[in-house]
């Protein structure tokens, strides 16, 4: 077993202040197989690429902050608290709007990366 513990995360240090920020949480040495996932600090101002993935499917846990997840050209907000799943294939991206940072955590499978960048 492998606790999260959101408090963590939300109070972790950005170790690359002003710059997005995302480290690997759960990996094959944790013993996943199939599942794999990352945190991530989206400092004010920045965003995600748009992009798909081919195979991964997602759910994201906004830990703290707001912004926007866009999501085949269409804009949605997203605050702490808010769970996102989001399904192969679907173009997508979070955007901070705010003068804080988002922070996430995303477990997603298939562990294999296919990050497909797209044009918005």
């Amino acid at each position: 077993m492998k606790r999260y513990r959101t408090n963590e995360y939300i109070d972790k240090e950005n170790p690359t202040p002003g710059r997005r920020y995302r480290t690997e949480v759960l990996t094959e040495s944790d013993d996943a197989k199939r599942l794999a996932g990352i945190f991530v600090i989206l400092p004010a101002g920045d965003q995600v690429p748009y992009h798909y993935h081919a195979s991964r499917e997602s759910l994201i846990y906004i830990l703290s902050g707001e912004g926007i997840e866009k999501v085949e050209r269409q804009e949605f907000p997203v605050k702490a608290g808010d769970v996102l799943f989001m399904p192969a294939n679907e173009k997508h991206t979070i955007i901070n709007r705010s003068d804080k940072d988002i922070r996430y955590l995303e477990f997603y499978a298939p562990i294999e990366r296919d990050f497909i960048e797209v044009d918005e």
